[in-house]
């Protein structure tokens, strides 16, 4: 029998509403990727895939993107200086782990909002509740030694805790303390951290951006579908359209980026419904 992955990659609350726009527009078509055998999640990717996995009305999901957020916080967030703060932190790095312990650095030395509040920011997107009976993994990194962190219903944690880790953006978010780890966003070793999908005979790749080149924190997602290729899966990735990445604006973390993102996804999902049809059968 056919296995099938769905990975939903990071961006922010811009790649939320997208990737629910997305998703949701899939279904509207008849073609739902709701009940893949395995979601992996990262960042932004985590919320949705949780959201996937409890909830499952995508209809619904889609719209409450397009509601006046509540309980959301807006942050100052540029991309270009961000990642300036990344490359100087992670500078004299020895290896990909050690440039992740060294991000996660960066992330405890920051001063940011207080943790439970943060938490309960993530709550107000997916509850406090048990994990799902769907396969689902939720990516983290430890702050202390860069050690990636693949959470699932086995790990003995939250999922709540598990999706605020992977959703904890060095120097924006605080680290979140899971059985006395600070853990922050599984984005620092991939956007999508789509290898672990190598057991499924088809993968698809869902994510607003493709990330940051390998070599430095982790694989990056060229490396990941060499990976899965390597194991015989087929791979099919699908990133956000011109017009997706003109709605997400220069800061993906502000709230009223939902709107336009969600509708974005939407739209993108009418262009490209037919070719997910096709390899997801």
């Amino acid at each position: 029998m056919t296995t099938r992955a769905l990975v939903l990659g990071g961006g922010g609350v811009a790649g939320i509403a997208w990737e629910l726009g997305l998703l949701s527009g899939w279904a509207a078509d008849g073609t739902d990727v709701r009940h893949a055998d395995l979601v992996v999640g990262t960042s932004a990717g985590s919320v949705v895939g949780a959201q996937l996995r409890l909830d499952g009305d995508l209809q619904r999901l889609y719209e409450r993107q397009l509601e006046p957020p509540v309980g959301e916080m807006k942050v100052e967030f540029d991309g270009v200086s961000t990642m300036a703060a990344f490359a100087g932190a992670m500078k004299g790095a020895t290896g990909e782990q050690d440039a992740r312990a060294r991000l996660g650095g960066l992330a405890l030395g920051i001063e940011t909002v207080p943790e439970e509040q943060r938490r309960a920011i993530i709550a107000g997107r997916i509850g406090d509740p048990d994990w799902p009976a769907g396969r689902l993994v939720i990516t983290a990194v430890d702050t202390a030694d860069g050690e990636f962190l693949p959470f699932d219903a086995t790990s003995g944690v939250r999922l709540l805790d598990a999706v605020a880790a992977s959703c904890a953006v060095p120097g924006v978010w605080p680290p979140v303390t899971v059985d006395g780890r600070r853990l922050m966003d599984g984005g620092m070793r991939s956007v999508t951290n789509a290898d672990l999908a190598a057991d499924c005979d088809k993968v698809l790749v869902v994510t607003p951006t493709r990330g940051m080149p390998g070599g430095l924190l982790g694989p990056g997602l060229d490396r990941e579908l060499e990976v899965l290729g390597e194991k015989g899966a087929e791979v099919h990735v699908v990133t956000a359209d011109d017009a997706s990445l003109a709605a997400f604006g220069s800061n993906v973390l502000d709230p009223a980026t939902r709107e336009p993102s969600a509708r974005a996804g939407r739209a993108q999902a009418a262009a490209t419904v037919e070719a997910v049809r096709a390899f997801w059968g």
